[in-house]
């Protein structure tokens, strides 16, 4: 006979909660960087993957400074439309902050094809000279890591904070460890091949729903 299967009974509005209740238990004595820890279970929320609480490596300071940066308008820019969309834009809104991605927009593609270079790339040089405060939120393209990583060397741009997620195995764990190196720029990575636009986005949020007012 076949076992019988149980459910949870769990009212709707409960689901999220009773879930990172869920995540908190299986943690168990697992320490986090304090401070990180509403990162770390929303990653692992999003994902369903116990990794993110060993694999997300922080800058000292990171979610303090992040926090500061949001409060002051800052603009977010991603690396795929994905990520752009999973972000809380009212969240955004009511803190006065803004999110950007040039990846589809039509001369970043023209541009890209006449240098023979990716849009990922194009897109870093475009945001790069935007005004204001900027949070860079890398979760496809490790071209647009790298090359952020070469703006930032070159003092083309000084992000506040950067989020480099990228998934996949050409050139992924290299990227996210030469942001590793950079001692002035704020960041937030996961190390390895894990990640992915909605890690990025995920992160964002997390960060998001640690500034007053919370959702």
């Amino acid at each position: 006979m076949m076992k019988e299967i149980e459910l949870e009974q769990v009212l709707p509005q409960e689901i999220e909660k009773r879930s990172f209740e869920i995540i908190t238990e299986e943690l168990g004595d697992v320490k986090l960087v304090p401070g990180t820890e509403p990162v770390v279970k929303r990653c692992i929320h999003t994902s369903a993957d116990f990794d993110y609480a060993k694999n997300l490596v922080f800058s000292d300071g990171v979610i303090e400074h992040a926090l500061k940066v949001l409060g002051s308008g800052a603009t977010i820019v991603t690396d795929t439309q994905m990520a752009m969309a999973g972000v809380n834009k009212r969240k955004l809104a009511a803190l006065g902050c803004q999110i950007r991605c040039f990846m589809s927009d039509p001369d970043v593609a023209e541009e890209a094809k006449k240098r023979g270079v990716t849009r990922a790339v194009v897109s870093m040089e475009h945001a790069a000279k935007l005004p204001g405060p900027l949070i860079f939120a890398i979760g496809n393209a490790p071209t647009a890591l790298v090359h952020l990583y070469e703006l930032v060397k070159s003092g083309a741009v000084k992000p506040e904070l950067i989020i480099g997620v990228p998934v996949g195995f050409v050139n992924v764990v290299p990227s996210k460890e030469l942001i590793l190196t950079l001692e002035d720029v704020p960041y937030i990575v996961a190390r390895g091949r894990k990640g992915g636009s909605n890690i990025a986005a995920c992160i964002c949020n997390a960060l998001l729903y640690m500034m007053p007012g919370g959702r």
